[in-house]
């Protein structure tokens, strides 16, 4: 697969592609310079973004399991990757809220 990245103003973008960079700009805006996150930014990340669609995480217990989960390499981050696992599980279990109702009248 061959990616070619034009510069771009988000107004120029497709929806998909706009909410592709808005993805990449959160992550960074909770992982900073460091490009992981750490668990209470995790927690940060998912109780500001996605109090929609994911119950607030108030037990620290929560927070384990979903970290354990999604830190595959064992290194105690959440590297962009790791976090992209999250974004695809819940707009995948999320899908059926959204999906347009067709009736034939």
């Amino acid at each position: 697969m061959s990616f070619s990245f034009k510069q771009a103003s988000k107004e120029n973008m497709s929806d998909l592609e706009g909410g592709m960079v808005t993805i990449i700009r959160v992550f960074h805006k909770y992982s900073g310079h460091k490009r992981k996150l750490k668990k209470a930014e995790l927690k940060e990340l998912i109780n500001n973004e996605m109090n929609h669609f994911i119950m607030r995480i108030q037990e620290n217990e929560t927070l384990d399991e979903l970290f354990a989960d999604l830190d595959q390499n064992g290194d105690l981050e959440i590297d962009f990757k790791e976090f992209i696992t999250l974004i695809a599980m819940v707009t995948s279990a999320c899908h059926e809220l959204f999906i347009p109702n067709y009736h034939n009248n």
